[in-house]
């Protein structure tokens, strides 16, 4: 490689120009996504249900916009990815568990947290991976879990939801790559979110999880942000089909705890 030719890595994660949607944007992992974004200098649309919550995370990342949507809601999915144009970077966060064993768990029970870990994501990377394909470029990130490889009694069906958006999205990766759209996922391992917050005022538990991990503690929402940039920018041009592991270490060293149920 000739000097001329050398990537100028001073620009290696800059995100100028680009136009990023992060879906979650109201809170926690995609609030802090969506600030490390619009810091790297992508134009961000903050995505949420809670439009409120949306405006109140634009209003933190410079130029960045809300936009009021319930991903579960297919048609919804699909008007979005026509109003926000074209798109660059797609992230998308928003999860759902019911903390139930299998022989607990009602259908719509079940429904639910398929609709929004599973089916919102395959209506998502369908309507603007399209776009994304058209223009030949674009990253799209999802969020899995620890949860994809390892499970315990009470999470079977987040569990499955998870391993099966891995799946989606590897597959989606083989079929958009050609046209130069990578996709990959993002594997946290136990994060202080509102999503866990039911296991964090468990003191038993929450100490438990924390010890599971090789680095002994949960970790914050903005400690994911990094791999999101990290994936969305240039950094990453020959990763795709990629899942990811922020987990502090957990899976690494096997980490096991049965909570109470």
């Amino acid at each position: 490689m000739s000097e001329l030719d050398r990537p100028d890595y001073s620009q290696l994660f800059r995100l100028d120009g680009r136009r990023a949607v992060v879906v979650g944007a109201g809170s926690g992992i995609g609030r802090e996504s969506a600030l490390a974004l619009a810091a790297q200098g992508a134009d961000v649309v903050c995505v949420d249900r809670d439009l409120a919550a949306a405006r109140e995370t634009a209003a933190l990342g410079t130029g960045a916009d809300a936009y009021e949507l319930d991903v579960t809601d297919g048609d919804a999915v699909a008007r979005a990815a026509q109003e926000l144009g074209a798109v660059d970077v797609l992230v998308f966060t928003a999860a759902t568990n019911v903390r139930k064993r299998l022989l607990d768990y009602s259908a719509d029970e079940f429904e639910r947290v398929v609709s929004l870990n599973l089916r919102a994501p395959f209506d998502l990377v369908r309507a603007f991976g399209a776009g994304m394909a058209e223009r030949r470029r674009g990253s799209i990130i999802g969020f899995s879990s620890i949860r994809a490889v390892t499970v315990e009694p009470g999470q079977g069906v987040y569990a499955a939801t998870k391993a099966g958006l891995v799946q989606l999205l590897r597959t989606a990766a083989a079929e958009l790559g050609p046209r130069g759209v990578r996709v990959n996922a993002v594997a946290p391992g136990i994060v202080d979110t509102p999503l866990t917050a039911q296991i964090h005022a468990v003191p038993e538990w929450s100490e438990a999880y924390a010890s599971k991990s090789a680095l002994g503690r949960w970790s914050r929402p903005d400690e994911l942000a990094g791999a999101v940039v990290y994936l969305a920018s240039d950094a990453s041009s020959f990763v795709t089909g990629s899942q990811l592991f922020v987990d502090g270490g957990w899976t690494a060293v096997d980490g096991r705890y049965t909570p109470p149920t």
